[in-house]
């Protein structure tokens, strides 16, 4: 979900005002989503690298989460939404993981869409904990016993990977599982991304022959 800050500074306004628009578009995002028939939707909410950025941007971050976190997840709830937690939330404030954290333990059991939150996310720490946790239980694995130990276990493999705001690259963002995805990337800031950019990308997706490197 790039381009927030971006977005913010063209309106002369702090990159924390890009942030909440953000979040908002995310929201309207994933209802859209689940309307359209998408099963897993994977937002990119906090990277590991983010975590590296000026404490007020972090801490306006955090704001977010405390004050409109639990209020969407109780709206996606209502709609037969579930919500997943993806990443290392140890490093967290304390106060802000345990939102996040009850967000996905309060989720409806029977939902039939899962909006998956990536906080303090990044790929290759993600491997690595995978790695160490194998490495001390002494186990040689195969493929599907090792993506059992990834954070996103349990989850479909993406189909599809959206990035907006012109950036090229996948960022540290589900390295491992985009093996075979379909990438796409747009010059639209995030906040921007409605459901007619939404609608673009599935369509662009819908006209490519995937063949798993088959013939």
């Amino acid at each position: 979900m790039d381009g927030n800050g971006r977005w913010a500074k063209k309106r002369l306004m702090p990159r924390g005002y890009g942030h909440q628009a953000g979040m908002n578009a995310m929201i309207k995002l994933a209802e859209y989503a689940k309307m359209c028939g998408v099963k897993y939707l994977t937002v990119y909410a906090l990277s590991t690298e983010n975590l590296s950025r000026p404490a007020d941007e972090l801490e306006g971050l955090f704001n977010l989460f405390r004050k409109y976190f639990t209020k969407n997840v109780k709206k996606l709830y209502a709609r037969g939404s579930a919500v997943k937690i993806i990443g290392d939330l140890s490093v967290l404030p304390q106060d802000v993981a345990q939102v996040v954290s009850d967000g996905e333990k309060n989720s409806p059991a029977d939902a039939d869409f899962t909006l998956v939150f990536a906080i303090n996310y990044g790929s290759r720490a993600e491997i690595l904990r995978a790695v160490n946790i194998a490495v001390d239980g002494g186990k040689k694995l195969d493929g599907n016993a090792f993506e059992a130990l990834l954070y996103t276990g349990g989850i479909p493999d993406p189909d599809l990977i959206i990035r907006t705001g012109g950036e090229i690259r996948l960022s540290n963002f589900l390295m491992y599982q985009a093996a075979y995805a379909e990438l796409y990337f747009t010059e639209t800031l995030f906040p921007d991304f409605d459901e007619k950019e939404f609608d673009k990308a599935l369509n662009n997706y819908s006209g490519r022959e995937r063949r798993f490197g088959k013939i």
